[in-house]
């Protein structure tokens, strides 16, 4: 079970990860969340871009992935050295987002990830965020099929893909 900080900075048990209805596991609330709480980092080996191509890129896609896009030079694999928010499933209509917090000497490296809560979120909720998925390449039915969406929102796109701007 993850542990996070309240106001006084002592740790209580607010989440845990366990088999999810969306996708394999999920990520639960045990306890209360308010709207804006911070919950937790999510933590995984830093690499640089190229570092996760060379790893990875060879490997044929398969709509599931551990990796976040820290910012223009790293990447957190979350398949190696990670904590239970990779455990966090997408939806289309998320109660959490991801946000990226820079590290405030410009140094890059130190960026890091936090999931925080969009809204209250009760016990026994899954915890979701919006994997903001973006791809090069034209989203094709296939690449949209691959990168399906299970959240079962009544806004749900079908895919975790971006609309292209």
């Amino acid at each position: 079970m993850a542990k996070s900080k309240d106001k006084s900075g002592k740790k209580d048990k607010k989440i845990e990860a366990r088999q999810s209805e969306i996708h394999g596991n999920g990520v639960f609330a045990t306890a209360v969340i308010e709207k804006e709480e911070r919950i937790v980092r999510y933590k995984g080996r830093l690499r640089s871009h190229d570092e996760v191509d060379s790893e990875y890129g060879e490997l044929d896609e398969n709509g599931h992935t551990f990796l976040f896009t820290l910012n223009d030079e790293y990447v957190i694999d979350g398949n190696m050295d990670s904590g239970v928010a990779r455990w966090i499933n997408h939806s289309c209509a998320p109660n959490c987002e991801a946000v990226v917090e820079e590290d405030d000497k410009g140094r890059p490296h130190k960026d890091k990830v936090f999931i925080e809560a969009l809204r209250r979120i009760e016990p026994g909720e899954e915890l979701t965020y919006n994997y903001g998925i973006t791809l090069d390449e034209r989203h094709t039915p296939k690449l949209k099929k691959l990168w399906g969406c299970r959240c079962g929102a009544p806004e749900c796109t079908g895919t975790m893909l971006q609309p292209k701007r």
